[in-house]
């Protein structure tokens, strides 16, 4: 049955993957309208995260912001199938580097890299992106399908352009073996983790479990920590900031890095907060109180 559903829907997946642009974000439009006004899409859940996180928004502030999130939604969507035919020169014209100084320094003193990201932007984009326009081997976590049709599909689409990938499985083992060579490893660290292995935080009014993976991962290897940002400028234009977060994560309290992204994160969706990814129920998990 997998492979069944895979083969009926490979050649409607491609046939939207090689439209041009404006004729994807009329599709992009229409799926909107089905979405939030048809399906009602997890319009619940939006509504609520929304609500807990800007309690100083008034209904009608939510409902147009819910809006916006649900029209990138779709762009994004069709946007992650578009990855699928996307020339190197439509990448480089679509998502850029603001400035890659960080990158290139620390690239020049032998250091390998972690960076952390959150749901923010068209994260599929800047793989690609990444890897053409920076130095380093660029490795992401990722968290395999349960359909393996549709695994190697995304596979393909993300290791695009030489982009390699790390099962979330294998992450510390694999880094481990990768150390003596210049890497970038890339974590989207707003994921909701087990609360019983979370540290906990204020993260947008509300208590919240992160990730914390990637600090652990880091303190051990003492790899520098770049926050990186991705901020859609216009529909279907994206750039990239990359920022030192922490040089020496050795150095650094316990938990000191998780929060420090945490809170960047946090900066980056209030100043546009339409663009994260805020049907995830990401506030599932209650802290329990010892």
């Amino acid at each position: 049955m997998q492979a069944l559903t895979f083969y009926l829907l490979l050649p409607f997946i491609y046939l939207l993957s090689v439209l041009p642009f404006w004729i994807m974000y009329r599709i992009s439009d229409f799926m909107y309208f089905i979405l939030y006004y048809i399906i009602r899409y997890r319009r619940e859940v939006v509504y609520k995260n929304l609500r807990k996180s800007f309690p100083e928004k008034s209904d009608e502030d939510l409902i147009k912001l819910s809006k916006k999130f649900y029209a990138y939604l779709c762009d994004l969507t069709l946007e992650a199938l578009k990855k699928l035919t996307m020339t190197e020169a439509q990448t480089l014209k679509h998502i850029k580097f603001k400035d890659t100084t960080v990158l290139d320094k620390l690239y020049a003193e032998n250091k390998s890299i972690i960076l952390l990201m959150g749901h923010y932007g068209n994260w599929e984009w800047a793989g690609s992106a990444f890897t053409l326009q920076s130095k380093y081997q660029l490795y992401v976590i990722y968290q395999p399908l349960s359909n393996k049709h549709f695994e190697n599909l995304m596979v393909k689409t993300r290791t695009m352009f030489g982009t390699k990938l790390i099962k979330v499985n294998a992450t510390l083992r694999d880094m481990i073996a990768l150390k003596n060579t210049m890497t970038a490893t890339a974590f989207i660290a707003d994921q909701t983790p087990p609360p019983e292995s979370a540290y906990w935080t204020s993260f947008l009014n509300q208590e919240t479990p992160v990730f914390t993976g990637a600090e652990k991962i880091g303190k051990k290897l003492d790899f520098p920590i770049v926050f990186i940002n991705i901020d859609r400028i216009r529909r279907g234009y994206y750039e990239i900031t990359a920022e030192l977060l922490v040089e020496h994560p050795k150095e650094t309290a316990e938990n000191e890095i998780s929060e420090l992204f945490i809170q960047r994160l946090e900066q980056e969706i209030h100043r546009k907060p339409e663009i994260w990814l805020w049907s995830h129920k990401r506030w599932k998990h209650k802290r329990v109180k010892n």
